[in-house]
């Protein structure tokens, strides 16, 4: 692509990134378009290179020079050890701190007389969670004074620590990670127990509760007023490999997610191959009350396919649709196959454009009838054929200098190919192509899940429910953000290096996430813990709603 395409009056970053206008790269095996779905941490390593480093450095001067007023750090062990928090500035002030009080009066609770202890008065600070507690002691040890440097809520809960719990939550972190963080930093840290108390009493519910007004605004002033709608829908396991516990079911309309459904194993009798059709059922149920779905867009699911043509769904009005990139990879898989047989070899040379025209002929055929001519034209057109009694093929003059050799007619290499181009099974279901659909958004999406719950690390099923919803509070807070332009106007592009194609690829970059919910949906997490009439049980009750 010359520079000259890349002129924002050229291009439209809608078009740049549509289907319609898209090609397929056989070397790289994921389909995936230009979808920002980065976590905050992706692009550090880049933006640190386009740091001024004049603007840099004069920051540094400034900062120098107003840390030079306080105290110098001349060798390591003035700071490797020590706390990075408030603590030694607060002991530091509080030694400053005269108060009000010469002599300590107070009756000691065991003798019942008066301390009458003098001034000045010894200083301490101790950690508690998050906080610093100051105390004045007398030569005694009574407590003359005690602060603390945060506000309690209800039932003696520590502001900090109750933000940091659900701040770790609503970022996508954990504790395992966080808490050795602030290890290795010397600072104070919410206890573990409590952490996980505040995270099922407090959050998981604020965010269930949050997630459904969002949906339901998007469902109501959004996709009621367009009637009838087509969806495509996508399953995510917890986990790599075949030991998934939890499988999430989600569904989307042309770029908002509208549904998640998580399915425990022990909802499905630990049967984990069944949970991404239970999960698609459930799914269409609650659309089905809520919206007029005429079409719904999956991969090649083999039960789900089962429940249109001789299933439940086989009279519902709903009309399948398969991914198109899954389609075309497993036609790919099957010529590759095929390919690998004795004297079959030379089909290998062709795999990359059948799988182009089947591509071409899925976006091009407005029915099944010029689907099927276009497709069997293949057979005539890998012999050299190109035009025969009933057809001929629609491409222009062909060039003298082609790299591939024309397949013998009636050789076993065509008898093998023309097995896959003809095969019964595959021409009866190639109508739930003819529309062109693909799930790739949905791809970014269970991509982007992995930044809230992650495949490593393991959740109880409400907090990986919650997290799921996160996720996709996220999303779609975020992805309707305009492209990043320079200061002339022109759309900002990044250029990304495929290991497995060898070939760069260019991205539209896109405004950095603001995030503005959290708030809101922090206030909701703090309205309901002033509102609650207990402190936080030690041992947590199971939910109705859970399957253990």
């Amino acid at each position: 692509m010359s520079s000259q395409d890349l002129h924002i009056g050229l291009i439209n970053a809608d078009e740049f990134n549509d289907i319609q206008n898209s090609i397929i790269d056989w070397e790289d095996d994921s389909w995936c378009p230009d979808k920002d779905t980065e976590s905050v941490s992706s692009l550090e390593e880049d933006e640190t290179r386009e740091v001024d480093s004049n603007s840099a450095n004069s920051e540094d001067e400034d900062y120098i020079h107003f840390q030079r007023r306080l105290i110098n750090v001349r060798v390591e062990d003035d700071i490797i050890g020590h706390p990075a928090s408030i603590h030694d500035r607060v002991h530091q002030l509080a030694k400053y701190l005269v108060l009000p009080v010469n002599m300590y009066t107070a009756k000691d609770p065991t003798t019942n007389f008066e301390c009458r202890a003098p001034g000045p008065f010894e200083v301490s600070v101790k950690s508690r969670g998050t906080a610093a507690i100051v105390e004045w002691m007398c030569l005694h040890g009574h407590t003359v004074w005690k602060g603390c440097s945060q506000p309690t809520l209800k039932y003696g809960m520590l502001v900090g620590d109750f933000v940091l719990a659900s701040s770790i939550l609503l970022s996508g972190n954990n504790f395992a990670k966080m808490s050795l963080l602030f290890r290795f930093m010397n600072m104070g840290m919410v206890e573990r127990p409590s952490f996980f108390r505040i995270q099922h009493s407090y959050c998981v519910d604020s965010i269930k509760d949050f997630w459904n007004q969002k949906r339901a605004k998007l469902i109501t002033t959004q996709l009621h007023p367009q009637g009838p709608v087509g969806i495509l829908g996508d399953a995510r396991m917890d986990s790599p490999g075949f030991c998934a516990q939890y499988c999430t079911y989600t569904a989307m309309d042309s770029k908002n997610i509208i549904c998640t459904i998580n399915i425990d194993k022990r909802e499905t009798q630990r049967h984990a191959v069944i949970m991404e059709k239970e999960g698609f059922v459930r799914t269409v149920n609650t659309l089905g009350e809520e919206l007029h779905v005429t079409e719904m867009c999956t991969d090649a699911h083999t039960q789900i396919s089962a429940l249109f043509s001789k299933g439940d769904l086989k009279d519902s009005g709903i009309h399948h649709s398969l991914d198109i990139w899954h389609g075309s990879k497993n036609l790919g898989k099957k010529v590759l196959t095929a390919g690998q047989q004795k004297r079959c070899s030379i089909i290998q040379m062709w795999n990359k454009d059948i799988c182009n025209h089947f591509w071409y002929c899925c976006k091009t055929a407005h029915h099944y009838e010029d689907f099927f001519d276009m497709w069997t034209g293949l057979v005539h057109h890998v012999t050299g054929e190109h035009a025969w009694a009933l057809g001929a093929c629609h491409h222009g003059p062909l060039l003298e200098s082609r790299e591939k050799e024309w397949i013998q007619q009636g050789s076993v290499a065509h008898q093998s190919l023309t097995d896959i181009i003809l095969n019964a099974r595959w021409i009866k279901n190639v109508h739930t192509y003819l529309r062109f659909r693909s799930t790739a958004d949905l791809e970014s999406f269970n991509n982007h899940i992995l930044m809230y719950a992650s495949k490593r690390f393991s959740f109880s099923p409400t907090v990986y429910a919650a997290r799921t919803l996160l996720a996709g509070l996220d999303y779609n807070h975020h992805i309707h953000r305009p492209a990043k332009r320079k200061r002339d106007g022109s759309i900002q592009y990044r250029k990304l290096y495929n290991k497995r194609s060898r070939a760069w690829r260019l991205h539209t970059l896109k405004v950095e996430k603001g995030y503005s919910y959290i708030p809101d949906l922090q206030s909701a997490i703090l309205r309901r813990r002033l509102s609650a009439t207990e402190g936080m049980s030690r041992i947590r009750a199971k939910r109705p709603d859970e399957p253990r």
